[in-house]
């Protein structure tokens, strides 16, 4: 397994009621038809500094507020476009063209969204931790098991559970990322996550999932993991 065929097999997937950010340009909300073209670069930067990793960080999907318009999980737009005063771009692709792909035309997106992209306020707290905390901004993967988008009928700004048959679609592409990038240490954030994953005999520890007032937990899980310290899993 390489980049570009990792690359080549995440842009083959089509479903409906998901939206494919490696593939798909949408008219209303997206910046022109090389918007896909765009995150698919970023994928492959973010991949390419990171084959070394040692920890793989797994939340469950996509959502649209992060990975659908950066192309890179668990990091929104507003990241990548240097709106966070703690997170910095570089740590993400490093020294890079950094683009936006939503349209801040678009009627569909909300006035701070126009103006500085997409934000997801899950993704900057686990890059605010893992930051923190010393990890090395390259040795870690963000990733998600169902690595699309789902979304609600209807509406493409939304986030839709995946199906039990997405995850099983999805945990395929996760082994081709523990293929391309071996030898890392799983850590799901999230109980749901790490039930999936150890449905599908993926052995993992977990962390907290920040949102619904389980950020403070998370940070502290994070340290002691980083830290070697465990903890009650």
């Amino acid at each position: 397994m390489d980049i570009n065929t990792f690359l080549d097999k995440l842009q083959s997937y089509h479903s409906d009621l998901v939206f494919n950010p490696w593939r798909e340009y949408d008219s209303a909300c997206d910046i022109g038809p090389q918007a896909p073209v765009i995150r698919s670069a970023n994928l492959r930067r973010y991949l390419e500094l990171r084959t070394k990793a040692h920890y793989l960080f797994i939340a469950e999907a996509l959502g649209y507020q992060g990975g659908h318009f950066s192309g890179v999980a668990i990091t929104s737009e507003r990241i990548l476009l240097g709106q966070h005063k703690d997170v910095q771009p570089h740590s993400v692709l490093g020294a890079w063209h950094y683009q936006r792909t939503s349209n801040p035309q678009s009627p569909l997106l909300n006035p701070s969204q126009k103006v500085k992209g997409f934000n997801e306020p899950t993704d900057t707290v686990v890059w605010n931790a893992l930051n923190r905390h010393g990890l090395a901004a390259f040795d870690v993967i963000l990733w998600n098991i169902f690595p699309f988008h789902p979304h609600k009928e209807g509406k493409l700004l939304s986030n839709r559970t995946p199906s039990t048959a997405e995850l099983d679609v999805g945990v395929e592409y996760a082994k081709m990322l523990l293929e391309l990038v071996p030898d890392m240490q799983i850590v799901a954030i999230g109980q749901k996550a790490a039930d999936t994953l150890r449905r599908y005999g993926i052995d993992c520890v977990a962390v907290r999932h920040p949102s619904m007032g389980g950020a403070e937990i998370f940070k502290a899980q994070v340290a002691a993991l980083l830290g070697g310290g465990g903890y009650d899993r």
